[in-house]
């Protein structure tokens, strides 16, 4: 079932949250629910407070991001081909390398994208849609998306990286994203 995207001004998108137990209720559809929100949406991650959901869980995919790059971009982006994969009560355990920068967007916050710098390598401890304990390294666009996940379920937003001048520029659009004065091509949910 495809779920709403909960809007830029909800609550629920700057809670910390919580780990999730393997016995959550509905937990397989959850999850296959979550994919199928993403992929409707266009996106390559989703994280469960986008859905209102305030447990530490995301999926990512960004093989779709390698699939849809030319034979020569290839070779800017030696982290291919991508990775699929569930996050069940994700932890960074290490951040490694230069940051850099990369022009991101959130389904939270649509039509807004800035450049954000991210560390290009990160080590995360988390349990798989099996609920078995991994320790993965991830490098470049599948880190940046990680990391982008992984802050939703910090509390956090892509905008907090942004210096305040921007944000302050920003301003009138992320209010009529909350007033629900934004077009969009999938559901989405405002506040209240």
């Amino acid at each position: 079932m495809i779920l709403p995207i909960v809007a830029y001004g909800s609550p629920v998108l700057r809670k910390l949250c919580k780990d999730i137990p393997k016995d959550y209720p509905n937990l397989d559809k959850l999850v296959a629910d979550m994919w199928e929100t993403m992929y409707n949406s266009n996106g390559v991650g989703l994280a469960a407070p986008q859905i209102n959901k305030e447990v530490r869980l995301f999926v990512i995919d960004s093989t779709q991001v390698f699939s849809n790059l030319e034979d020569d971009e290839q070779g800017l982006y030696p982290d291919g081909p991508g990775y699929k994969g569930v996050f069940f009560n994700a932890h960074i355990s290490k951040l490694e390398g230069d940051e850099w920068a990369y022009n991101e967007g959130c389904l939270s916050i649509p039509k807004i994208r800035e450049d954000i710098n991210r560390s290009e390598q990160v080590t995360i401890d988390f349990v798989d849609e099996n609920f078995a304990p991994q320790t993965k390294t991830f490098n470049g666009i599948t880190a940046r998306i990680i990391l982008h996940e992984y802050d939703h379920i910090e509390g956090k937003l892509f905008i907090d990286y942004i210096k305040p001048l921007k944000r302050t520029l920003l301003k009138r659009k992320l209010s009529d994203i909350t007033k629900g004065k934004v077009d969009v091509d999938y559901r989405m949910v405002f506040p209240k």
